[in-house]
């Protein structure tokens, strides 16, 4: 783990920034508001530390590094997801599970759009961050699932089953919907916007043709379609 202290004299790097003391709430937000900005590429400890006008040591008492300040952004993710689930809960939470997990879809697809440069961490960070490891956030997200299926009665192994579907096809979803495909995106038109010249008409014909449609996203009528016809198969 890094000091906190600075590297002369042993001092403690402060965390007094411009907005008073930082808390990990503080940091995580702010994380959030660089990389809705500027991208993951744009995310350092360093840049952060300047956002919050502290130097970058300080922030390691609420990241460990890079890598615990991007399960914190899933974490972030999370937490809104949570906040908005509960703001909506008294307007149409309903006692059928399938209905539950569209709205728990729903809500995610728009947190998604809100920051969507963090949607390739909620795929990232699960394959390099063991369960126990991930923040508690991101853990009541499954629970939250489990939990709906175990209220309606599914037994364990069929829990586990629409679960693992169910994230499949919501994260699935996510990656392909927010995926990059303009290539200059100010340019009106389609074609040279997402720069059909540089796709071969002759080694990928059908890829060239249908693009144009593939930019077009599904929204949530998309995502209601799929993961009704996906339901289906478990009720």
């Amino acid at each position: 783990m890094p000091s906190e202290s600075e590297g002369t004299g042993g001092r403690r790097a402060s965390d007094r920034g411009r907005y008073g003391r930082l808390s990990r709430e503080r940091v995580l937000a702010s994380a959030l508001e660089v990389v809705d900005r500027d991208g993951l590429s744009g995310l350092s400890m360093r840049k952060l530390g300047a956002e919050l006008g502290v130097e970058a040591m300080a922030l390691y008492r609420y990241a460990r590094g890079k890598g615990a300040l991007l399960d914190g952004l899933v974490e972030a993710f999370c937490l809104e997801l949570e906040g908005d689930l509960a703001v909506a809960s008294g307007k149409g939470a309903t006692d059928d599970w399938a209905q539950e997990l569209h709205r728990v879809a729903l809500a995610t697809y728009q947190v998604a759009l809100r920051h969507p440069h963090v949607v390739p961490l909620l795929a990232t960070r699960l394959l390099s961050t063991p369960l126990a490891r991930r923040p508690a956030a991101v853990l009541r997200s499954d629970e939250r699932v489990l939990a709906l299926l175990h209220d309606a009665g599914f037994e364990n192994g069929r829990t586990v089953a629409v679960h693992r579907a169910f994230t499949a096809w919501l994260l699935g979803y996510l990656l392909v919907e927010l995926r990059a495909m303009d290539d200059e995106p100010d340019e009106p038109d389609p074609a040279f916007r997402l720069g059909l010249h540089r796709i071969s008409a002759q080694e990928l014909p059908r890829l060239r043709t249908v693009a144009p449609s593939m930019a077009e996203r599904g929204g949530p009528a998309g995502l209601s379609a799929g993961l009704e016809a996906l339901l289906d198969d478990y009720r």
